[in-house]
C-alpha cells in the first residue's frame, strides 16, 4: 500500500518534482521516517515498472530534492500503474501494464474545455550556421531535452514539436493553481539554460519564447486521423506562436491575460502593440524581465486595491483579542488555516490595517513553492528584503546593510558571522567563524535567529506573520518549532497561514490558538458581490448565480462579479439576465495564494 501512496503522488504530479518529505507524508502520514525507507520503497517500484520496456526510467532522482514521474499518465493511467505496482513481478497482464514511455498520454474521448497558459519556444541558431544535419539533429535533440527538463520541472508539459520550435502546455494534463506564472518563469529559466547548453558543434545557442493564456479545447480530432498528438483548439496557441515571432533573442513576451494572471511577480517592459500575423489587430504584449523584488503574492497579484472584507469580523476580533494578550508579555500564536482562496492573506491585511497606530514592529516570512529544498529561504529572503539588498550592491555593501539591520537586535558579533554566512556574505575579521561542524554550525545559525526575534522584541512588540507554512523547508520548521516555545514569554503574535494539508504540530499547546477558515454563507457572499460592485446595481437573479456558482470562496466571488461587470459575461434571454455558461472557465482565476 505505501507503494501505491508513493506512486500516486508521483503520479498526480507527471513531470513535476515532488519532495522526498512530501512523498513520506503521502506514504507514512504523521510518522518521522527515515529517507532510507523511501529508497527503498521507490526501488521496490521502479522493479516493477521495469518489466515494461522503458518503465524502470519513469521515476527520475533529483538529487537532494526528491523523485519526479516522467512516465506517460492518462485519464485511465491511475488506475492500470496502481494495479501493475501492487501485481507480482514479471506478471504479463496487458491490462495492469501503463502504456509504453514513448506513447502520448491517453486522447480526450470528448472534447474539454480547459484554461491554458501555453508557451511557443523556438531555438534561435546565429546567422550562417550552416551545420551538417547529423549536428544539426544533437543540437536539436539537446534543445528539446533542454525544453522538457525545465518544463517539466515547472509543471509543464511538452507538447508539439516543430523543428526548432516546441509547444509547451500548463495547465495539462494536470492543472494548478500558478500555471501562468509557473510559464513564465520557466520561460525565463528555458532562456538561460539554453545559453549554456555546449553541443558537440561550438555553436552558441539561444532561444526566444512567447506566452498566452486562454480557452481552448482540448480533443481527439487530431488522434482520430492516426497520430497520437492531443488536439488543442483556441486562440492561445497561436498567440503565444505569433508574440514568440516578434521576440528577439533571450526574450520572453507575454499576452495581455497571462500578464494580468502573474500581476507583479515579474517585471516588465511594455513592448507596446505588437504586429502579430494571423491576429486580425495588433496585439498588447509584455516583455519580462526577471523575478520581481516583491515579496508577497497576495500583494504582487492584487495589487494595492484590497478586494472588502466581507464576515470575518470574528475571526479579526479574535486576532486583535490575542494580540492584546502578545502585548502585555504573553506571547501568542494563531495558526490560521483554509483552503486557497478563502482570505488568508487578506485577513492578515486586515489586522495590519487595524494595527497601524499600535507601536509595534512587523515582521513577515514567505515560504516558496519554488524553494521548499531551500535550508531557511523564508529568512533568507526576509533579511535581503528588510536590508534593501540592491541588485548592483557588492557583497561587502549588503554585509554593511546586514550589520546595520541586525544592530537593532543588539546581537554579538559571532551572531551576526553566522547570519552572514546564511546569507552567503564574506566575513569581515571582526566575524571570524569558529569553523565548526555543519551540524553545529546549523543549531548556531538557528539560535542566532532566535537572539534576533528576542532583542528585537525587547525593544517593542512585535507582530511575526509566516505564510503558506505548507511549503515550509526542513530547517525552517526546526525554527519554527523553537519559535512557537519561545515566544511563550515574549510580546510576540506569531500568525502562521497554511493550507489543511499542511498539519501543524504546535496544537494543544496553551499560547497557540487554532483559526480554520470557512467558506462564506449564501448571505455573506451576496454582500460581498455589493461591495465588490459598488454603486453598480446586478440583476437579483445574477447575483443568485454568481453566489451559487462560486462555492463560498470569497476569491471566486470577487473574480466572478467584476467578470460580469467588465467582460460581457453578462447577456439577456427570454426577459432575465443570465450568464455565459461558456466564458464561466476564464472568469474563475488559475493562480491565487489568498
Amino acid at each position: 500500500m505505501r507503494a501505491i501512496a508513493l506512486l500516486r503522488a508521483l503520479a498526480e504530479r507527471p513531470g513535476g518534482l515532488v519532495s522526498k518529505d512530501a512523498l513520506i507524508e503521502a506514504a507514512w502520514p504523521g510518522q518521522a521516517v527515515e529517507d532510507s525507507n523511501l529508497t527503498v520503497q521507490i526501488a521496490a517500484i521502479r522493479r516493477v515498472l521495469g518489466s515494461t520496456p522503458g518503465g524502470g526510467a519513469w521515476i527520475e532522482t533529483m538529487p537532494r530534492r526528491g523523485y519526479r514521474f516522467v512516465g506517460p499518465v492518462g485519464t485511465r493511467d491511475h488506475a492500470a500503474i496502481a494495479t501493475a505496482s501492487s501485481a507480482p513481478q514479471g506478471v504479463d497482464d496487458a491490462t495492469a501494464r501503463p502504456k509504453p514511455a514513448h506513447a502520448a498520454p491517453t486522447p480526450q474521448t470528448e472534447p474539454e474545455r480547459r484554461q491554458l497558459t501555453i508557451a511557443s519556444c523556438e531555438l534561435i541558431l546565429p546567422p550562417g550556421s550552416d551545420l551538417d544535419p547529423e549536428d544539426l539533429r544533437d543540437v536539436i535533440g539537446a534543445y528539446w531535452r533542454c525544453v522538457a527538463d525545465t518544463m517539466g520541472l515547472r509543471n509543464g508539459s511538452v507538447g508539439k514539436r516543430i523543428g526548432n520550435a516546441v509547444l509547451a502546455y500548463f495547465g495539462y494534463p494536470a492543472a494548478h493553481e500558478d500555471d501562468a506564472e509557473q510559464a513564465v518563469q520557466a520561460a525565463l529559466e528555458l532562456c538561460a539554460a539554453v545559453k549554456n547548453l555546449a553541443p558537440n558543434t561550438g555553436v552558441a545557442l539561444r532561444c526566444r519564447v512567447g506566452i498566452a493564456t486562454g480557452l481552448v479545447i482540448i480533443g481527439d480530432a487530431i488522434g482520430a486521423r492516426g497520430t497520437q498528438e492531443c488536439d488543442i483548439v483556441g486562440e492561445a496557441p497561436t498567440m503565444a506562436d505569433r508574440l514568440q515571432g516578434c521576440a528577439e533573442p533571450d526574450m520572453v513576451a507575454i499576452d495581455r491575460t497571462t500578464w494580468s494572471l502573474v500581476g507583479d511577480l515579474f517585471e516588465y517592459r511594455d513592448l507596446g502593440a505588437a504586429e502579430a500575423k494571423g491576429i486580425g489587430a495588433p496585439v498588447s504584449a509584455w516583455q519580462v524581465l526577471r523575478p520581481s523584488a516583491v515579496a508577497r503574492r497576495f500583494e504582487a497579484l492584487r495589487g494595492s486595491a484590497l478586494s472588502p472584507l466581507v464576515g470575518r469580523d470574528e475571526e479579526i476580533d479574535l486576532l486583535l483579542r490575542r494580540w492584546a494578550r502578545a502585548k502585555a508579555g504573553e506571547g501568542q500564536v494563531v495558526l490560521i488555516s483554509g483552503e486557497p482562496g478563502l482570505g488568508k492573506s487578506r485577513i492578515v491585511a486586515a489586522l495590519d490595517e487595524r494595527l497601524h497606530a499600535d507601536p509595534c514592529l512587523r515582521v513577515r516570512y514567505f515560504c516558496s513553492s519554488y524553494h521548499q529544498d531551500s535550508a531557511l529561504f523564508p529568512f533568507v529572503d526576509q533579511f535581503a528584503r528588510a536590508s534593501e539588498f540592491a541588485r548592483a550592491d557588492s557583497p561587502a555593501a549588503k554585509l554593511a546593510k546586514l550589520e546595520a539591520l541586525l544592530a537593532r537586535a543588539a546581537l554579538p558579533d559571532e551572531d551576526v558571522a553566522f547570519l552572514g554566512d546564511l546569507l552567503s556574505l564574506p566575513a569581515l575579521e571582526r566575524h571570524k567563524l569558529p569553523n565548526p561542524s555543519p551540524h553545529r554550525k546549523k543549531e548556531r545559525t538557528l539560535e542566532a535567529l532566535i537572539r534576533q526575534l528576542e532583542g528585537l522584541a525587547c525593544r517593542q512588540p512585535v507582530v511575526m506573520v509566516f505564510e503558506d507554512a505548507h511549503w515550509i523547508d526542513p530547517t525552517s520548521r526546526e525554527l519554527l518549532d523553537l519559535t512557537v516555545e519561545r515566544v511563550r514569554t515574549l510580546p510576540v503574535l506569531l500568525i502562521v497561514t497554511f493550507r489543511p494539508e499542511f498539519r501543524p504540530p504546535w496544537t494543544g499547546q496553551p499560547q497557540v490558538t487554532m483559526l480554520a477558515l470557512n467558506r462564506l454563507n449564501p448571505f455573506d457572499r451576496s454582500v460581498l458581490v455589493e461591495e465588490i460592485a459598488g454603486g453598480r446595481a446586478l440583476p437579483d437573479e445574477v447575483v443568485a448565480q454568481i453566489v451559487d456558482r462560486t462555492d463560498g470562496v470569497p476569491l471566486f466571488v470577487e473574480e466572478l462579479t467584476k467578470s460580469v461587470l467588465e467582460s460581457g459575461l453578462l447577456r439577456e434571454e427570454r426577459d432575465r439576465y443570465v450568464l455565459d455558461g461558456a466564458m464561466l472557465p476564464m472568469a474563475i482565476p488559475t493562480s491565487t495564494s489568498r
